[in-house]
């Protein structure tokens, strides 16, 4: 399957924002660097990457762009990070590493599966400070849990991951040192690494399950489903007068906070930039925001089978039940019956299911992507996603049909001229 082959290739952000610019470099597409001046032409495709870790692409039409299309998933996922000076002293024979958690995963689905190592490094050259991706590719690590016969495991019922969920990489004996390991994978030497961002993987791959195979199981569906959906959306879809974006934001799980994140300007420094080159002034660029449309692609809780009393009692998204719109009456997600009845609009046209998912009202959600993006930019927006059983597992369960649905729509999505007139959207 496509979409795990992607996953598995796409261990960290860093690894998946390379794989998504290789694969817009196939069909054409031509890297912007951001320290540069940008050249664009009508009908050509380009992109650019900040943090080696968000990736924005574009296709501009053969005309001026009549609005935005929009869609933005995320690169990273709940994990570990390794943290500075990371060999702790052995206990029990085995050397630990020292580790924090990055984003509020199920702690204990991390338990006793084969991990590794990946990430970014900064090297330090006799020109500057080169930064590369890095990927220790075999099994490396494994958090061991506590036997049974020990007694409880966990204080209270919760993991301290400072104390009980140290990964274990090898005796007190001269194995090689993890920064030897991660050098070694990136071709430096260890002494010219200067720091890194380096994070912990599940290497268990995905798989196809269920009596009539329609299940998924995988590391990293939240968001990868979505980022590899919207990518092939995006590449396959027909011209149109809009201004097509493809987004991938890192750090979406940690709250955008960075440089490179859905909260940050690279967004909308992208399309000032790109207003600049095509000689667009700032009120014909205002005058386009109405007629645009962001989809905040991010995945969605399926009722669960077990249980059923942590969902709403009338809005419960199923596996293999298509797109599922997302509402919440305080704004942590975007959708509005504005946007929610273009995305419905846009399915019938795709032929592709939805469903609707709100929050049990007494049980508080998260936020994602929609609602930091329109601090910068103010364009109708819907919070999108599709359905999956424990998010922000180390493996996470899915339907097998659901990703073909998104991506469909979101071809149709990218395929379509939106046109705002005085209290009306219209589509054509």
């Amino acid at each position: 399957m496509e979409l795990f082959d992607f996953i598995e290739r796409s261990p960290s952000p860093y690894q998946a924002a390379d794989n998504i610019c290789a694969r817009l470099e196939r069909d054409g597409f031509k890297r912007l660097f951001e320290f540069e001046d940008w050249d664009v032409r009508p009908g050509g495709g380009y992109y650019t990457v900040r943090g080696g870790s968000s990736v924005i692409a574009f296709r501009l039409p053969e005309r001026r762009y009549s609005g935005l299309a929009v869609c933005a998933s995320h690169t990273d996922s709940p994990s570990f990070k390794l943290k500075s000076n990371p060999e702790l002293a052995p206990s029990g024979g085995v050397l630990r590493l020292n580790i924090e958690g990055y984003g509020g995963m199920i702690k204990e689905s991390w338990f006793d599966r084969p991990l590794s190592a990946a990430g970014r490094i900064a090297v330090d050259t006799k020109d500057g400070i080169e930064y590369r991706a890095v990927n220790i590719d075999r099994d490396l690590l494994i958090i061991p849990s506590l036997a049974v016969h020990m007694g409880q495991a966990h204080e209270n019922g919760k993991v301290n991951i400072q104390n009980e969920m140290l990964p274990i990489l090898r005796t007190d004996s001269s194995e090689k040192s993890i920064e030897e390991l991660i050098a070694e994978a990136a071709g430096a030497a260890a002494e010219d690494i200067e720091a890194y961002d380096i994070y912990l993987y599940n290497r268990q791959k995905g798989t196809v399950f269920g009596a009539g195979n329609e299940f998924i199981a995988s590391g990293r569906l939240d968001d990868l489903q979505n980022v590899f959906a919207s990518l092939n959306a995006f590449l396959r879809s027909e011209n149109c007068g809009m201004l097509k974006v493809f987004a991938a934001f890192n750090n979406e799980e940690t709250g955008s906070l960075t440089r490179q994140g859905a909260e940050s300007t690279f967004f909308t420094d992208t399309i000032e930039r790109i207003n600049a080159a095509l000689g667009i002034s700032r009120q014909e660029y205002l005058k386009c925001l109405p007629s645009s449309l962001i989809m905040s692609a991010d995945n969605a809780h399926a009722m669960h089978p077990n249980y059923p009393s942590k969902a709403d009692p009338v809005n419960r998204p199923r596996l293999n039940g298509g797109v599922v719109i997302k509402y919440n009456a305080s704004g942590r997600y975007t959708t509005d019956a504005v946007s929610a009845a273009a995305v419905k609009r846009l399915c019938r046209a795709a032929g592709v299911p939805f469903q609707e998912y709100h929050n049990r009202s007494d049980i508080a959600g998260g936020s994602t992507l929609g609602n930091l993006m329109n601090r910068h930019i103010s364009v109708h927006s819907a919070d999108i996603g599709l359905a999956q059983l424990a998010m922000h597992s180390a493996y996470e369960t899915a339907g097998a049909a659901d990703t073909e649905y998104m991506e469909r729509f979101l071809r149709v999505f990218y395929s379509t001229d939106i046109r705002a007139e005085r209290d009306k959207l219209v589509f054509g």
